[in-house]
């Protein structure tokens, strides 16, 4: 939950480097609200079928989007490539199994021109 908040608390920072274990805690824990508020608005009858979405779940999607977007930003960042590769998600299907191999892949070992490796140690290659 700490990596959760701690995206928060760099809610429109796109400078810097972010480490895989934050961005996908930050996947899971988004998912889970989304989720949960999904079934809320299905509870309290806010949930639109035709527009496929619900009064709270949108408010939420507003709420993380900036965060979601800056988040993704730092992850590139961190295996150093610019942000600008996140465009690369516009294009269908190719673009979102890319955008999945970069947030995977590990770091770039020590510093590179976004930053500071964010696990601190430099990383051994294998």
């Amino acid at each position: 939950m700490s990596w959760y908040i701690e995206a928060f608390k760099k809610y429109a920072v796109f400078s810097g480097r972010s480490r895989r274990k934050e961005y996908w805690y930050f996947v899971l824990f988004n998912v889970i609200a989304a989720v949960v508020l999904s079934l809320i608005d299905m509870l309290l009858g806010t949930f639109s079928s035709s527009s496929n979405i619900g009064l709270l779940s949108g408010i939420y999607s507003l709420a993380v989007i900036i965060p979601t977007l800056a988040l993704s930003v730092r992850r590139l960042h961190d295996t150093d490539r610019s942000g600008w590769w996140i465009l690369i998600g516009l294009v269908p299907l190719i673009g979102s199994i890319v955008l999945l191999v970069f947030y995977v892949m590990d770091s770039t070992p020590g510093q590179n021109r976004f930053g500071p490796n964010p696990k601190g140690a430099t990383s051994r290659v294998v």
